[in-house]
């Protein structure tokens, strides 16, 4: 069973950009960056830190359990 990432998904839309956006900044298919939302896939810790910096978000946030959604 996958874990959606909602914090993910709710960082990238505060900052009003589209998983097209980042895909094409970091060289990816929206695709992948969905199959990242949603738990599906999980990034390279190279691919994490680009989201990150893209972003702006701590890149262990991925690999961490439970992300509480006000820290996020």
């Amino acid at each position: 069973m996958s874990k959606e990432r909602v914090w993910l998904k709710n960082i990238r839309e505060s900052k009003r950009l589209t998983q097209e956006n980042i895909a094409a900044n970091l060289g990816v298919t929206r695709q992948h960056i969905g199959l990242i939302e949603n738990g599906i896939a999980n990034p390279s810790p190279e691919l994490a830190k680009k989201i990150a910096i893209v972003l702006d978000f701590d890149w262990t946030l991925f690999y961490q359990e439970k992300i509480d959604q006000n820290s996020a």
